[in-house]
């Protein structure tokens, strides 16, 4: 992908872009988060994605990065923690899952993507009247997560190689790091959900 190329941050909606999330969704939690089994296939298609909205970055039509987010109740964390249940505001707020961005991209303009994908995060729940997301972040970066405004609770989930720590964002506070984002990356591409 060329540097100068600006990338596009947009909601999941044709079936290329499907096989690509399912394909990356398999590298990032079976390959390197080993939280999966193996498969042939090397795809893993997430056990809530009829109800799952993917929030993607494309560069040159390549899936970049995505992230997940459903707002159905019940949420796979709910079932390992019950602080969650008590931390939410409303029983639908959103739950964050498959935040991956591809190996290749977390160096120098991987912090562009991940900032343009909570960017479009913060638009999403805004359009849908959310007010706090939750997620399980890997271990591997709660530093990360905090950074961008995450609020640990409850205690770890997952064994292993695939431990999470379950942690809450409220989109009021991520709202000023989309006005950032979008001040300092004036090229990134935002396409509104059909």
């Amino acid at each position: 992908m060329n540097p100068q190329e600006p990338l596009v941050f947009k909601v999941a909606t044709e079936d290329w872009e499907f096989e690509q999330i399912h394909r990356l969704n398999y590298r990032t939690f079976v390959e390197e988060i080993p939280q999966h089994q193996p498969s042939a296939a090397q795809r893993l298609v997430d056990k809530f994605h009829a109800d799952n909205t993917y929030l993607i970055c494309l560069g040159n039509q390549k899936l970049v990065g995505m992230l997940a987010v459903r707002g159905r109740r019940p949420f796979s964390l709910d079932q390992k923690c019950r602080t969650s249940i008590r931390i939410c505001r409303r029983p639908d707020d959103l739950r964050i899952r498959l935040l991956a961005i591809e190996k290749k991209f977390r160096g120098a303009r991987g912090g562009q993507v991940l900032s343009g994908i909570l960017a479009l995060l913060w638009q999403h729940g805004v359009e849908k009247g959310y007010d706090l997301a939750i997620i399980s972040g890997t271990t591997r970066q709660t530093k990360l997560y905090q950074h961008l405004g995450f609020v640990p609770f409850g205690p770890l989930v997952g064994s292993g190689d695939a431990q999470f720590q379950p942690m809450y964002v409220t989109l009021e506070r991520s709202r000023s790091r989309r006005a950032n984002f979008c001040a300092r990356h004036p090229r990134a591409r935002f396409i509104p959900a059909r």
